[in-house]
Formats: C-alpha cells, structure tokens, sequence
C-alpha cells in the first residue's frame, strides 16, 4: 500500500506545479486560471488554513480538498493543454513555494484571532 501512497503524493505534487504553470499560460480560461491559482498557491503554500496538529480536521485539507480542487481545476483545462503543463511539471526538479499564500493564510489566522479577541471583549464586558 506505501508504494501507491507514494506514487499518488508524487501525481498531486506533479499536478500542482502543472496547475502553477497552466495558470500562466493563456490559452487556459480565466475561471480556471483563478481557481488554478488558488489551489496551486494553497498546495504550494508552506503554510495550512488548518494546522495539522488539530486531530482529524488538520489532514483533511491536505487529504480531501486539495485533490478535489486540483480534480475540478483539471477539468476546466483543456486536455491537450494540461498533458503539456504535466511534462513540464515532471520534467522541472524544483517546485516553486507560494510565500504570497503563506502570507495571506497567516493574514487569516491573524485577523481570526483579532476578531475572535474582540468579540469575546464585547461579550464579557457587558
């Protein structure tokens, strides 16, 4: 079972840095290129919206959500475009690392915990 464990986290790596690159790439429709962006940038990000350390919760992005947006992102794509990306992904040893993600995440969590401080602050003084 590791093996095609490995195999399927090497398919989803390769597929994101497809999606990174087919988001640049201007035969590809504007939705596609938006969501494309978004998944990559999320994939990509050294950062998760859901910290991994939450139980059960923390994997499901990485488990669910990414597959699923990097499925309907490659549906929107034509096929012979996304076979292209594919080769390029496969054939680049490094991927690229989303810091623009990171910081919009730690932006999230920041402005989270800011509301959520304020609104226990109304709560409490009453």
């Amino acid at each position: 079972m590791k093996p095609g464990l490995k195999n399927w986290a090497q398919l989803v790596k390769r597929d994101v840095h497809a999606l990174y690159l087919a988001s640049k790439d201007p035969r590809v429709p504007w939705y596609a290129k938006a969501l494309a962006v978004v998944i990559a940038g999320y994939a990509l990000s050294p950062i998760d919206l859901i910290p991994d350390f939450i139980p059960v919760v923390g994997y499901v992005d990485d488990v669910v959500l990414i597959p699923m947006g990097i499925w309907l992102v490659i549906r929107l794509i034509p096929p012979d475009i996304m076979a292209e990306h594919r080769e390029l992904a496969a054939a680049q040893k490094e991927r690229p690392v989303s810091r623009s993600a990171a910081f919009v995440i730690v932006a999230l969590w920041i402005g989270s915990i800011a509301l959520c401080g304020w609104l226990a602050y109304r709560y409490f003084s009453e």
